[in-house]
């Protein structure tokens, strides 16, 4: 990732508005800066939250609370706990995440 146009700056992620996008189930909540050529996001899932789609953009995930599960489209799962990032480049491992009890996330993409 080269992250251009970016100057320094500090986010009160408080303080970002919030959109939400419904999954096939549940639904995830949104906080999105678009700075330069990247997105920055915090992200939280709800409780029964499931991906609608198969993602193929190329992200570093971290997660911050609660846990999820990454599957891939291969068939392939990896379990997410706080601490625990993946890194993927564009149209790598098309993946989408589910969540039981929810999670909170931080987004590069």
């Amino acid at each position: 990732m080269r992250i251009e146009d970016v100057p320094f700056c500090i986010t009160d992620w408080s303080r970002v508005a919030e959109t939400i996008h419904p999954g096939e189930t549940g639904h995830a909540v949104w906080r999105t800066l678009e700075l330069g050529n990247i997105r920055v996001r915090m992200v939280e899932y709800s409780a029964g939250y499931l991906a609608d789609h198969w993602c193929v953009r190329g992200h570093v995930l971290l997660v911050m609370e609660g846990e999820m599960v990454t599957e891939l489209k291969d068939g392939r799962s990896y379990p997410m706990t706080p601490g625990v990032s993946y890194q993927v480049a564009e149209n790598d491992a098309p993946h989408r995440s589910r969540s039981i009890r929810g999670a909170k996330l931080f987004i590069v993409d």
